[in-house]
């Protein structure tokens, strides 16, 4: 939701930007995307061959700078160093630091809170558990003077469905929720992310094979104790088999006692038996 009522406010500046011919016209329309409201993705813009071509004015090539930190730059680059040149040569290696703020075009209120805003995009999208925003740092990435005027910019931030947070003053602490993928990729971060990615796949690689072998283990023990079940239930069928036999057998002998103590005093006695005579 959030992605696409961006791209639609961008859409004009796209649209406009086909008529931008000249470095001027260009370099307004800069200015014009960048202070607009609810415009907060600037990547299609940048690609645009208009855009593209004030990379190559020296008049106006800082307006391409402009709208590169709003496309993926933070309040903390704008104010301190965000480009370098790098010069090579067979004796020594020359880095040139720029300071953004004091080549690009003076910002006006609104392009300062929106640069504001997407700042506490990125630093809410990398924020963790373990490392929570507090008001401290968060005064100190966007040049806040205040509590207060941070608690403003993360209402306004929320009102504009850009994240999801709880400002807790007690704690001075902002905790983070959801935060809305808006923010464009610098194109050097490609690289990084790739590397992160794989090294990601890696781990989750090694996490597979150790979830197999633990698996394996699983499945070789509960076929042990099923055997050995297997085995017990025999042996138990086994010695009930011996059982009922033994007790059959005792039966027999039983009935065959008690038969032949009917026939060996079965026979009546005579009278004489008796010591009488008959007469």
């Amino acid at each position: 939701m959030e992605q696409t009522r961006a791209i639609n406010a961008l859409a004009p500046f796209l649209a406009l930007s086909k008529s931008a011919t000249s470095a001027r016209a260009a370099a307004d329309l800069v200015t014009q995307a960048t202070s607009a409201a609810h415009t907060y993705v600037f990547g299609e813009l940048l690609q645009t061959p208009n855009m593209q071509n004030l990379r190559n004015d020296a008049q106006y090539r800082n307006y391409y700078t402009l709208l590169e930190l709003f496309a993926w730059g933070t309040w903390a680059e704008y104010q301190g160093t965000f480009s370098s040149l790098v010069i090579f040569d067979t004796q020594q290696r020359l880095t040139l630091q720029t300071a953004l703020a004091s080549t690009l075009p003076p910002l006006s209120p609104a392009q300062e809170h929106k640069l504001r805003l997407l700042t506490l995009l990125t630093l809410a999208a990398t924020t963790t558990n373990n490392n929570p925003l507090t008001y401290t740092n968060l005064q100190s990435a966007l040049s806040l003077d205040s509590p207060l005027a941070l608690e403003r910019l993360v209402t306004d931030a929320i009102y504009a469905d850009l994240l999801t947070a709880t400002l807790n003053p007690a704690q001075g602490i902002v905790a983070i929720s959801s935060v809305a993928a808006l923010r464009d990729l610098n194109p050097g971060s490609v690289t990084r992310m790739m590397a992160s990615l794989d090294a990601w796949s890696g781990r989750c690689d090694d996490v597979l094979k150790e979830l197999e072998v633990q698996m394996k283990s699983v499945m070789e023990a509960a076929e042990r104790r099923t055997n050995e079940e297997a085995m017990r239930a025999e042996q138990v069928h086994k010695a009930e088999a011996v059982s009922k036999k033994n007790e059959d057998a005792g039966d027999d002998a039983m009935e065959v006692d008690d038969a032949g103590q009917k026939l060996g005093g079965g026979k009546k006695r005579g009278l004489g038996g008796l010591g009488l005579r008959k007469r």
